[in-house]
């Protein structure tokens, strides 16, 4: 199955370059490319990817902006956003990490690791296993600002004490097949967990069920 990729950044020359990587495998297609949020928007709803490879910094309607429009569209449910940008722009990527993005990427990250974050948060998982993106979390996330707590302290009784447990090592950085090996359990039932908390939690992806752990006090800077 191909999987669909849209390039939102407003430089021609990089989107040509990730043009080339990415339709140089045959399990990956970009289907549009877009200068700015606005047209990145646009596009979406005319191609429906399954992955926006998301700049931050563009002129006009920028990627926080369209990341969030992406993400709050109903009819865009299936399409998920990887923003690309350097660590000077953290509080932009906390918003968008709130707003629905799925992860993000260093500009000088190596060709190998771009396919595979394409593939991963394809796959439904997001890019939140670095050190880095665990610093920017709790940073950024574990303050919410009014309006963007994406659900109360009281939403986990809702969940088991086995899904808060896996929802509380996911947060911390860990995958699937770290923390079976933690609970002494198979990788498909960590995932199984994790999806059951995302259900209940009404959270978009396993990126916002990290970012409800830390704001909601499940897990601790």
């Amino acid at each position: 199955m191909t999987i669909r990729v849209l390039l939102a950044d407003d430089q021609a020359l990089l989107r040509a370059t990730f043009r080339i990587l990415i339709d140089s495998c045959p399990d990956l297609e970009v289907v549009g490319e877009a200068s700015d949020g606005a047209e990145a928007l646009e596009l979406t709803r005319a191609h429906h990817p399954d992955v926006v490879l998301m700049d931050i910094r563009m002129p006009g309607t920028d990627g926080l902006s369209g990341t969030s429009a992406i993400c709050a569209d109903p009819a865009l449910a299936a399409t998920r956003v990887l923003i690309l940008t350097t660590f000077e722009t953290e509080d932009y990527v906390a918003q968008a990490l709130r707003a629905g993005a799925s992860g993000f990427l260093g500009k000088d990250v190596t060709a190998d690791a771009l396919l595979a974050g394409i593939r991963t948060v394809a796959s439904g998982d997001s890019l939140l296993s670095p050190g880095a993106t665990r610093t920017l979390i709790t940073r950024f996330l574990t303050s919410p600002a009014p309006g963007t707590q994406l659900a109360p302290p009281e939403r986990l009784a809702e969940l088991t004490g086995r899904e808060r447990e896996v929802m509380a090592l996911a947060a911390e950085g860990k995958s699937n097949a770290e923390i079976a090996e933690l609970l002494v359990v198979s990788p498909l039932t960590v995932r199984t967990h994790i999806h059951r908390a995302m259900t209940k939690l009404n959270a978009r992806d396993r990126a916002q069920l990290v970012v409800i752990a830390y704001q909601t006090g499940l897990v601790q800077p």
